[in-house]
């Protein structure tokens, strides 16, 4: 009997694994149509009386703003391009904060939230997070940075039923990703924490406190998908 689930259970470890490969493998080349949270989101929005509504417009790299690329490199995870997918000294300073119960920029990487936005749903269990850093090691194995960068800008949350930056530069700033200034750019980065709650537009003086800051740190950001390969090299 314990045979039987034990072959049992191997199989299923097998069917996922291959499952999970298989799917990693598509989306480095294949657009994302849809991720969980946009399913979630529609639900949420449904069970709240609310129309349905979602935006959401996949746009190529070659298409979106180097700003928009320096914005949330320099918001979100300033060693992006350097790291294997994890930070973590932003990890343990993220841990050592939260048991202090100061609210900090957590330790997730651009690659760890691209991940859990792709691949898995909303949420803190072992389990789910267990998975991200699986679906993480896979996409940095598996993609290069430049299509880790493009998937993520194509995604993620960037306002209410607004996935992805070409999406999110019509609704803030009507106009297209590729040409979003600077400032725009980070209007968008700076609440990408919690969209659903900040303004990219007629923000509050927190958001414009945070936009200036994410400027002035774009201006280190050097922008380079090949620096990997070369020191490889």
């Amino acid at each position: 009997m314990l045979r039987k689930i034990f072959r049992f259970l191997f199989k299923l470890f097998l069917w996922f694994v291959a499952l999970s490969v298989f799917s990693v493998l598509l989306f480095r080349f294949v657009p994302v149509p849809c991720t969980p949270l946009m399913v979630i989101r529609a639900f949420e929005q449904k069970a709240d009386g609310k129309e349905m509504h979602s935006s959401h417009y996949w746009v190529s790299i070659d298409e979106i703003s180097v700003h928009m690329q320096k914005a949330v490199i320099a918001s979100e995870d300033d060693t992006f391009l350097t790291h294997n997918g994890f930070n973590f000294k932003a990890m343990q300073k993220a841990y050592e904060s939260n048991k202090k119960g100061k609210k900090i920029k957590g330790g997730s990487t651009i690659s760890q939230q691209t991940a859990k936005n792709v691949f898995l749903w909303q949420g803190r269990s072992y389990v789910r997070k267990g998975l991200e850093a699986y679906f993480t090691m896979l996409i940095e194995l598996l993609w290069s940075k430049e299509r880790i960068m493009e998937v993520y800008l194509n995604s993620i949350e960037m306002g209410d039923g607004v996935y992805g930056v070409q999406a999110a530069a019509q609704h803030w700033y009507h106009k297209d990703a590729k040409n979003l200034t600077a400032y725009e750019a980070a209007g968008i980065a700076a609440i990408l924490p919690n969209p659903l709650k900040y303004k990219a537009t007629n923000s509050s003086g927190y958001i414009n406190r945070r936009k200036g800051k994410i400027v002035r740190l774009m201006r280190y950001v050097q922008l380079d998908y090949n620096a990997e390969a070369k020191d490889e090299k």
